[in-house]
């Protein structure tokens, strides 16, 4: 019998391996399809490689402005864009496979099914283990009825495999992946039609924010909001259908999110009582299942589908699985980056969930900012909020160039509890990006009843952005 087995060799079943043999060495890990995660193979690394080309060509827009000529002579070669995705792909996924390739014996390929909470069942063979580690991660959504128009319909998993690209593709969905794949293939000379449901776009709940945002890629494609899209056959081709509006494209991009990997396993054999989409209740902290000791990981229990978080989620349940009793872990700070550029960030706590008569709402327009008029990138819009009581950092939306590493400073300063007035207390060297957002928390702080204590928080715009 082993102490633990872990079931996924994804970024949380790697993290937890990575634990778990620290405490023990009687446990195995089992994977069943690609090895080398999905950020390595379909998700976050390729997706970047794609982005980068993408805004490199784009870039020769605001060459003239720049001074710089002969920008129309430059094009995308899409097979060699894609040929250079794959490469760096394949880099990437080798490091990760070695992993498990080292292992040996204690690597299985196969699909694990629970025959009881104390077994699965491998290639028929049985395996008992203590503890056992569920880390599946998740599958792209396809409507059943897209299945028909077959390899028309891409999704992350299969559009980094295609040789070329297609003149004419709607992009479906307008969540993360979406948002980031629309504008990249538009920037490489894909026509694009963007469609999505409802009000989402990126994650984005701030009003201004998105307003913003949804201006900025409205002028590089299509695009569609609250349009809920089917598909209908036009020949060689595709309609999208959304109420009134249509497309006819040549394929499409389903980015519709990602479902959890439980069809199949057995849970039903653990005795928990499953949800309506089989998903069983587990302790968010600790992460282990209600009642058994099997611990759920990753994207897999659909609770924050990004890498770090994985790699969290793998951690806790590694540190648990061979202990008898669990520990709960408090979580990091809220951070969900989308690499459009601008770039799209939601960081801390969610504007909806703010009440609005207790908060302060600091904004900047980055339209004047000095460092990003420089760089010809003088687009998008920040937004933090605060307690207006104490000044105390609470999230912040933002669609703003550079806005990555501002979002990064915005978690730490979060996570460090500090006030607007003892992050207005650092230094903000001049010229660059982070001065606007100095200039949203100047404007944060001065609606704050805490009295500012430091910088020029207390006094008004003057108009020069070196010193609001």
């Amino acid at each position: 019998m082993y102490d633990v087995v872990i079931i996924g060799a994804g970024t949380a079943g790697l993290s937890a391996l990575r634990e778990v043999r620290t405490q023990t060495d009687k446990f195995v890990i089992v994977n069943d399809g690609p090895y080398g995660t999905t950020c390595a193979r379909v998700g976050c690394m390729p997706s970047k490689a794609l982005i980068e080309s993408a805004n490199a060509l784009h870039r020769r827009t605001h060459f003239e402005e720049l001074g710089v000529r002969g920008a129309e002579a430059l094009h995308a070669d899409l097979e060699a864009v894609l040929q250079r995705v794959r490469t760096l792909r394949d880099r990437f996924a080798a490091g990760i496979v070695k992993i498990t390739d080292d292992l040996g014996r204690r690597s299985i390929a196969g699909r694990a099914r629970f025959t009881s909470p104390e077994s699965i069942e491998v290639n028929g063979r049985r395996l008992d283990a203590k503890r056992f580690i569920i880390a599946t991660g998740s599958h792209p959504i396809v409507p059943q009825a897209w299945t028909r128009f077959g390899e028309r319909v891409l999704t992350s998993d299969t559009l980094f495999e295609q040789q070329t690209l297609p003149p004419r593709m709607a992009v479906v969905g307008l969540g993360v992946i979406g948002c980031e794949l629309a504008q990249a293939l538009a920037r490489l000379g894909v026509q694009i039609t963007a469609f999505g449901a409802g009000r989402a776009l990126g994650g984005l709940e701030d009003p201004l924010v998105y307003a913003h945002a949804s201006a900025l890629l409205s002028a590089e494609f299509d695009l569609r909001l609250h349009a809920r899209a089917e598909l209908e056959a036009e020949g060689a081709h595709i309609r999208v259908r959304a109420g009134a509006q249509t497309a006819v494209v040549d394929s499409v991009l389903a980015a519709l999110g990602r479902r959890p990997n439980v069809h199949d396993l057995g849970l039903e054999r653990l005795g928990v009582e499953l949800d309506e989409h089989g998903m069983p209740p587990f302790d968010p902290r600790s992460l282990q299942i209600e009642g058994v000791p099997i611990y759920f990981a990753g994207d897999v229990n659909a609770q924050w589908p990004v890498l770090h978080e994985a790699a969290d989620d793998g951690y806790v349940s590694g540190y648990n699985a061979p202990r008898s009793v669990p520990e709960c872990f408090r979580r990091r700070t809220p951070l969900a980056i989308v690499f459009t550029d601008p770039n799209i960030a939601v960081v801390g706590q969610r504007f909806s969930t703010l009440d609005q008569n207790k908060i302060a709402i600091g904004a900047v327009d980055f339209a004047q900012q000095g460092r990003a008029l420089i760089a010809a990138e003088n687009r998008g819009a920040l937004r933090v909020y605060a307690a207006r009581t104490d000044g105390r950092l609470l999230g912040a939306e933002l669609c703003a160039p550079r806005g990555e590493h501002l979002a990064h400073l915005l978690a730490l300063a979060i996570a460090q509890r500090l006030t607007v007035h003892e992050l207005l207390g650092a230094p903000f060297y001049h010229p660059v990006y982070e001065e606007g957002l100095r200039t949203a928390l100047r404007d944060c702080a001065r609606q704050s009843a805490a009295a500012p204590v430091s910088d020029l928080a207390n006094c008004g715009f003057i108009g020069a952005t070196a010193l609001d």
